[in-house]
């Protein structure tokens, strides 16, 4: 692709979405980073260097403006309901889901050439045998009963953006993102919670442990995005981590690194109905793009440990 390349990044100011500026900066792109009009008061320190537009992705006419002032080239699309507990069964889903459709169509007709969506590992049938692979895993069906609104509407939105893609000839890829940690996790969430227990001399309640997953910095997540918009990868990709590890041992890796295992207290809460073992194949994302993740396990956790404990610093002061 030639030309100037003008990235668009909704959800900028999210979890994910405020680690791909910098790594698609450092790509040489111009960076146009959409917040919510509503909510982003303070733009985040991740985003120097883009240039910052605040919009409500739920109004088309405002979905219309923005695309048509900035006329991006490139675009990942992350903004979505997040809310843990929330997002789930929320019927906002649906909102998103109509609002992501109009989007792609005004990136198209405003002259964008590729576009990455972030979708999730909850669109894999995690009856299977938990290793995922974007090629062979069975995906849930979105029609079925037990198959969650966020889930179904992941499901039919990539299938949107396949369909329009190749209707329209237009470049797209959609990253299936697992498991991620790191500064800015909400609080409630497992890696978050039992930091900030640990750190604030609590126990941390947690379920038996024997769940097996995958865990990659959120950073490493937001880069990864980057690469794949990048890169010439069509279709379904996995972003995260292939190397698996039991949430007991993730909880002690956590434990140990903060001095306080004594705290940690197993089988304290019952597991959810998840799947034992829940991990991508992450061969497509390795050998198709320039991505390489920056941390390891224990050095992405000893960053989020020093970001919640300076986060808690701040808040006691």
């Amino acid at each position: 692709m030639t030309g100037a390349r003008r990235a668009l990044v909704t959800g900028a100011s999210g979890f994910v979405g405020r680690w791909s500026v910098p790594a698609l900066l450092d790509l040489g792109y111009e960076v146009h980073a959409v917040v919510s009009a509503a909510h982003d008061r303070e733009v985040p320190d991740e985003l120097r260097g883009a240039e910052i537009h605040r919009c409500d992705l739920l109004c088309e006419a405002e979905i219309d403006a923005t695309m048509h002032r900035i006329r991006p080239t490139h675009m990942l699309h992350f903004a979505w309901i997040a809310k843990p507990g929330v997002y789930w069964h929320s019927d906002e889903n649906f909102r998103w889901l109509s609002a992501s459709e109009h989007l792609l169509r005004r990136f198209h007709a405003a002259g964008g050439r590729r576009a990455v969506v972030a979708g999730s590992c909850a669109e894999y049938d995690w009856s299977g045998p938990g290793f995922c692979d974007e090629r062979t895993s069975p995906l849930a069906d979105d029609g079925a009963a037990g198959t969650t609104a966020y889930a179904a509407c992941k499901l039919r939105l990539q299938r949107f953006l396949a369909e329009f893609s190749a209707s329209q000839r237009v470049s797209s890829a959609w990253g299936r993102i697992f498991f991620q940690y790191g500064p800015y996790e909400h609080p409630e969430r497992l890696v978050p919670s039992v930091i900030r227990s640990l750190l604030c001399d609590q126990e941390a309640l947690c379920t038996h442990g024997r769940q097996v997953r995958s865990f990659l910095h959120v950073a490493d997540v937001g880069a990864a995005f980057a690469a794949v918009l990048d890169a010439r990868i069509e279709g379904p990709v996995n972003v995260g981590s292939d190397q698996p590890i039991t949430l007991a041992e993730l909880i002690e890796r956590i434990a140990t690194k903060i001095g306080r295992a004594d705290l940690v207290r197993l089988g304290a809460r019952p597991a959810p109905a998840e799947p034992p073992l829940l991990i991508p194949a992450t061969r497509r994302l390795r050998e198709e793009t320039s991505w390489r993740p920056r941390f390891t396990l224990d050095e992405g956790l000893a960053d989020a440990i020093r970001w919640w404990r300076g986060s808690l610093a701040e808040a006691v002061a």
